[in-house]
């Protein structure tokens, strides 16, 4: 689920640099992925324009990306299966048994008890290795 062709939504991207919702947002921002932020709350996030749910962007989401707490995620799994929204990665703490059913109950695929952050940088040093010289 990590590839730079993706359009990533990130539902509990925060302004407030001690949340992940921040952390993530602005790392993906920084390694020049395609990433939209997700949150009723805010307006405008590292200059970037807020939606306040996913069913309000007009474009083709690849990936949502949770940094919400678990009971908000199992919203989220809701509307995801709604709009078609095939994948989801779920960050540490952010899913609960109710959320992860309801994706195998839908067939969305979905990863969680793993970090995207740390996933991304495993995976760019791992591609860094295999094209070694």
């Amino acid at each position: 689920m990590i590839d730079k062709k993706f359009l990533y939504a990130i539902v509990g991207a925060s302004n407030n640099l001690e949340k992940y919702g921040y952390k993530v947002f602005k790392d993906f921002l920084d390694w020049w992925y395609k990433v939209i932020p997700i949150n009723p709350k805010e307006q405008e996030i590292l200059w970037q324009h807020v939606y306040p749910t996913l069913s309000s962007v007009d474009k083709k989401i690849d990936v949502v990306i949770c940094v919400v707490p678990p009971n908000v995620t199992e919203l989220v799994v809701d509307e995801v299966k709604k709009i078609w929204i095939k994948n989801i990665w779920m960050q540490p703490w952010s899913q609960n048994d109710i959320s992860i059913q309801k994706c195998l109950d839908n067939w969305i695929n979905c990863v969680h008890d793993a970090c995207i952050m740390i996933e991304r940088k495993n995976e760019k040093k791992f591609l860094c290795e295999k094209y070694k010289t």
